[in-house]
């Protein structure tokens, strides 16, 4: 096969959090007068965050998508802690929700995943087209910036752009669609089992388990393999 363009999740894949995410939540919410353990509220956010609904809002504008993209974890978040503990008692939940979203919408919230930028390099170099297909809401825009990778992607769809999300296959062709390549031509590569690697097969591409990788410095010679029809 020849790999014409290769999409990335985003969250987990092309980036991770700074810290683990119950700590940032613990550590924020200490502040804000409510005293929990990382790994609880880890624990518990995991199992909140698996259970819920998808965030998406098909048919609104993109400033009206953003007010409910951030009612929307406003809810999870007020679900993780009470999971993690019923009792706790925020002196204003609010202004620790507030907190909390304003961290992770910054790039400093964020590395880039190891072999990153030098995968995108190589990739961009061999005349590949270079995507983001990503669940994420708005922010993921500046986060990318700041982060300095989002200028080497032609395109970076997210459910506000489709009114779709993973695994949903119209958010997969409505990459497609702007690249103007064949889903058969096409890499996905993501760390989530179902909603990357088994959304993205069933959406016509070769999907890519990046926990798979040392490295994403080891993504171009998978694709290379991939194209001379040798196992890597």
């Amino acid at each position: 096969m020849r790999i014409a363009a290769v999409l990335f999740d985003a969250a987990g894949t092309l980036i991770t959090p700074a810290e683990p995410v119950g700590a940032t939540y613990a550590r924020l919410a200490a502040q804000h007068g409510v005293a929990l353990s990382p790994a609880r509220i880890e624990d518990a956010f995991r199992r909140v965050f698996a259970a819920a609904p998808a965030n998406v809002h098909p048919g609104e504008p993109p400033a009206r998508a953003a007010e409910l993209e951030r009612a929307w974890w406003r809810a999870r978040v007020r679900e993780t802690f009470l999971a993690a503990d019923g009792t706790a008692r925020f002196r204003d939940f609010d202004a620790y929700f507030a907190a909390l979203w304003d961290h992770f919408a910054r790039g400093a919230a964020w590395r880039a995943r190891e072999g990153a930028y030098a995968a995108l390099t190589v990739l961009r170099d061999s005349g590949r087209a270079l995507a983001i297909v990503s669940n994420f809401d708005q922010r993921l825009h500046p986060i990318l910036r700041e982060l300095g990778l989002h200028d080497a992607f032609a395109e970076i769809v997210l459910p506000v752009d489709c009114g779709a999300a993973k695994p949903a296959r119209l958010i997969f062709d409505a990459c497609l669609a702007r690249l103007g390549v064949a889903a058969s031509a096409c890499v996905y590569v993501g760390d989530h089992a179902q909603l990357d690697v088994e959304a993205s097969h069933e959406a016509g591409m070769t999907p890519i388990d990046v926990t798979e990788l040392a490295s994403l410095a080891d993504l171009p010679a998978r694709l290379e393999a991939l194209e001379s029809d040798v196992q890597p």
